[in-house]
């Protein structure tokens, strides 16, 4: 079956790709494996020549890939713009920190010399989505290629030119080949590059089902796994909130990408004290958020991704109206060509609704009422997922009980959630496991060595 891209904004076939054959992976991964030891006994300075190098062709050429990610996937091209350039800055970041990240440690013992090396493992492959179909990439591709490993993209199968294009981006910057591999492969194909002894370690972005899946076939081959899953996180506002920001960041953050992020705020918990006021303004921000052509500047909402995703989505706000939701905007998909739906409010959920415990991929809020800060974390990790959070006061007691309190990976105190090279990100509970970005991610993906000299 054909790996396609599909424009979500006219259902318009735009470009059809064969998958590779069983002996294309093997050369492919072969060629991984070659090229690691060479790649792995470059100096960090090396490397970071070359990242430095794709970080500017990032730059130069941003809407030519900013063009690329909204034609496959529906994203505002403003926002594609956006992910270029974030892409180059974590490219730049590793290049100027790899050395501090992973520079041997030296460790006081009984030994003449004993210290920490950390090595890198080899060819990883990469499980990504579509929804950032830049960034998620190269949040992992920087740090693990500084890292000394080779790098395996099995992207989402609806982005293959982002993929591909992402591979010649390398290619450009003088990395040789082998070092960043796309691999255009239908996700049924994926157990068996899993398991293949010479791939040496596996990161996924995606759905929690996923994650089981992926999970079980990396533990079945005993090797290291990153995996940053769904999220359905909360954003909640107190009654010392600066409540013109907060409404103007909820709105912000959960249209962000269409309703297509994993750390988009989705649950929005609203002390009874401002529900109704925050409520009214919410609505009446959300309804004039214009809805059509991801290339036009004036448009807030672009397409969903799939049509799939769409289905997805109208058949839980049904289903949510159905067990007792109130709806108040929305609610309906768009009729025509394309994958459109429009923003949509829900309240009044009931605990059995999926509004209450399912992740929405698309421009719907859903509003709960809690009369305290308690209450609002209990509501908040009242959830199986924990990635991020954000909560809105101006109390200090109520922030320490916010950081405190909020499972989840990330708490953002008055101000959205969003990822950072600088800082670590990933979840708990049915959001992942293990770390991106920072030192913490860099680390994900090497042998943390013990060196003891007598």
């Amino acid at each position: 079956m054909p790996i396609q891209t599909v424009n979500p904004a006219t259902g318009e076939l735009i470009k059809s790709y064969d998958p590779i054959t069983d002996e294309e992976l093997k050369k492919k991964i072969a060629r991984a494996v070659n090229r690691f030891e060479a790649h792995s006994r470059t100096s960090f300075a090396e490397r970071a020549v070359m990242m430095r190098k794709a970080a500017g062709i990032l730059e130069a050429d941003k809407e030519i890939f900013a063009r690329i990610m909204t034609l496959e996937m529906g994203k505002l091209y403003s926002a594609a713009v956006a992910e270029a350039s974030k892409c180059a800055w974590v490219c730049r970041f590793y290049a100027d920190e790899v050395e501090n990240f992973l520079s041997e440690e030296t460790v006081k013992t009984n030994a003449s010399r004993s210290y920490v090396r950390y090595e890198p493992l080899g060819p990883v492959l990469a499980i990504m989505p579509w929804n950032f179909p830049f960034w998620q990439v190269f949040r992992f591709a920087a740090p693990a290629i500084m890292a000394g490993n080779v790098a395996l993209l099995k992207h989402a199968s609806n982005v293959p030119q982002c993929a591909l294009e992402i591979e010649k981006i390398f290619q450009r910057a003088g990395f040789p080949e082998g070092v960043f591999q796309t691999l255009l492969l239908p996700s049924s194909r994926t157990d068996r590059v899993i398991s293949d002894r010479r791939v040496r370690a596996v990161t996924l972005t995606g759905s929690d089902l996923a994650g089981r899946e992926v999970g079980k076939a990396a533990g079945a081959a005993i090797k290291t796994c990153v995996m940053e899953l769904g999220g359905s996180d909360p954003f909640i506002v107190m009654p010392s909130a600066d409540l013109d920001a907060a409404v103007f960041t909820a709105v912000k953050a959960r249209t962000v990408n269409n309703g297509q992020s994993c750390i988009a705020a989705k649950r929005f918990i609203l002390h009874e004290k401002i529900a109704g006021t925050f409520t009214e303004r919410f609505v009446k921000a959300m309804k004039e958020l214009k809805t059509g052509d991801p290339m036009e500047p004036a448009t807030a909402i672009g397409p969903l991704a799939t049509p799939q995703i769409l289905e997805d989505l109208d058949r839980q706000v049904k289903e949510s109206v159905r067990c007792g939701a109130k709806l108040l905007l929305g609610g309906e998909r768009i009729s025509g060509t394309g994958n459109y739906y429009p923003p949509t409010v829900l309240t009044d959920i009931p605990k059995d609704a999926p509004a209450y415990t399912e992740e929405f991929f698309g421009p719907v809020a859903s509003l709960f009422t809690v009369s305290d800060a308690a209450a609002a974390i209990r509501l908040a990790n009242d959830s199986p997922f924990g990635l991020g959070s954000s909560a809105w006061t101006s109390d200090e007691r109520e922030k320490t009980k916010f950081i405190s309190g909020l499972e989840a990976g990330s708490v953002f105190i008055n101000e959205m959630v969003s990822s950072d090279p600088r800082l670590p990100f990933g979840g708990v509970k049915d959001s992942g496991y293990g770390r991106e970005l920072s030192g913490h991610g860099i680390r994900e993906f090497v042998n943390v060595k013990t060196v003891y000299i007598k």
